[in-house]
């Protein structure tokens, strides 16, 4: 019971530690587009969105009831099989975290979980209906919807309002913009704070500590809000430099129309109890919101990367949690093979991190990528603006032509 009793602690503990990881990759999610347009300095976002993170965490217990009771069945999944998957899903958020990318964190500890279930328990354990409805179905069509509302919503802005420019125009959509990226933190704390609620209160459940199909005590969800909120205030400095100006470039209203297109989408969906990720719903918000506005450009070799790191996030995280689970199956050594293998690794992407340093000091620098062979092609080949054609013409006709040399003189006949 002691051997169980310390498996069940060190459960809790690596739990924490991934909502931890889950609030500093996902404050780009909340703050990006609040910090690239200036509207908030950098620290001031940061806490901001620490705060509100905290609160969401005891509004709602949905998406934690969907982890703990629908994703896989409670009976014959034991501590360690939940110890595998945090393992699998702490690891794939620091790497993504390590080269800038926005990927989902709640679709990392889903893979983790499925693989390592799949490990101990096989396919059967694992509610498959509940996997297509509440977590393949909403990744698809979250960032869609979100992307396609948030376009809408900055043409409207720039249709209805295009004509009112000016300094208090500005700070009028900078206060929108603050008003709504609490928002987005609000609803993060709803949706992502519950989804380690969930997995802890699975663990208890497997433990025997807590009855099979109780919702989370009250420790679980102070204990999760605070890690997250922590997570959140230590900043993903890397995340939100890709998600803010990496993405596109957006200006306040954009901004302003693109956090509250997410967050409505975020809190309509911790209602209904979707595991939905919220890194997909602000990124296809930003795209939407670049997209919306005439002559906006999304750079789309960066949204490819994070489609591709989207499309990785479930089978990556499943074959380490499976792997982990398959090593702490040989006993107390093995799990703990697995804690050192996870520590070890966590403080090597630490150490390259520090390589080049991305904190609030530079966060906002130039992230503007390489022209590339079709564009430096045609930018060739692209005559100069006609503004720029008269003024080289006047210029011309200005100059006076130069004199010709003048022809040598000759000289009068001499008279007879």
């Amino acid at each position: 019971m002691e051997s169980f009793s310390l498996i069940l602690a060190i459960v809790v503990v690596t739990a924490l530690a991934f909502d931890f990881t889950n609030g500093f990759h996902d404050t780009a999610n909340a703050m990006a587009t609040t910090i690239s347009t200036g509207a908030l300095k950098p620290k001031i976002a940061v806490v901001m969105s620490a705060a509100l993170n905290l609160v969401g965490a005891f509004l709602s217990v949905e998406v934690a009831n969907t982890i703990s009771k629908g994703l896989v069945d409670e009976t014959g999944i034991r501590p360690e099989v939940i110890f595998a998957a945090l393992v699998g899903a702490i690891l794939w958020n620091l790497l993504t975290w390590l080269v800038g990318l926005p990927s989902s964190s709640s679709h990392a500890l889903m893979g983790g979980l499925i693989g390592a279930t799949v490990a101990s328990a096989g396919f059967g354990a694992v509610h498959g209906d509940v996997l297509v409805t509440k977590v393949l179905l909403p990744a698809v069509a979250a960032p869609v919807v979100a992307g396609v509302a948030s376009m809408l919503a900055t043409r409207f802005s720039y249709g209805v309002g295009g004509k009112a420019e000016g300094e208090a125009t500005r700070k009028g959509y900078r206060a929108g913009q603050i008003a709504s990226a609490g928002l987005v933190s609000l609803a993060h704390g709803t949706n992502d704070a519950q989804k380690t609620m969930g997995i802890i209160t699975l663990a208890l459940i497997a433990g025997g500590a807590i009855a099979p199909g109780s919702n989370p005590p009250t420790w679980v969800i102070l204990s999760a809000g605070l890690a997250i909120a922590l997570g959140t205030y230590i900043g993903g400095w890397r995340i939100i430099r890709t998600m803010g100006t990496g993405l596109t470039e957006l200006e306040p209203r954009q901004g302003f129309a693109a956090q509250t297109s997410a967050a409505t989408a975020i809190l309509a969906s911790s209602h209904l109890g979707f595991s939905l990720s919220t890194t997909h719903v602000v990124s296809g918000s930003v795209m939407g919101a670049g997209l919306g506005r005439k002559g906006g450009v999304v750079r789309w070799s960066t949204a490819t990367r994070m489609a591709v790191a989207w499309v990785l996030t479930l089978p990556a995280a499943a074959l380490v949690g499976a792997g982990a689970e398959s090593v702490t199956d040989l006993g107390d050594w093995g799990t703990a093979v697995v804690a050192v293998f996870l520590v070890a690794s966590s403080a090597a992407i630490w150490k390259i991190s520090r390589r080049e340093v991305v904190d609030h000091t530079n966060v906002v620098a130039d992230t503007e990528e390489p022209a590339g062979v079709v564009t430096t092609a045609i930018a060739a080949v692209t005559p100069p603006p006609a503004g720029q054609i008269t003024e080289d013409l006047k210029a011309t006709i200005a100059a006076p032509a130069p004199a010709e040399p003048a022809a040598p003189a000759v000289p009068p006949a001499a008279t007879v």
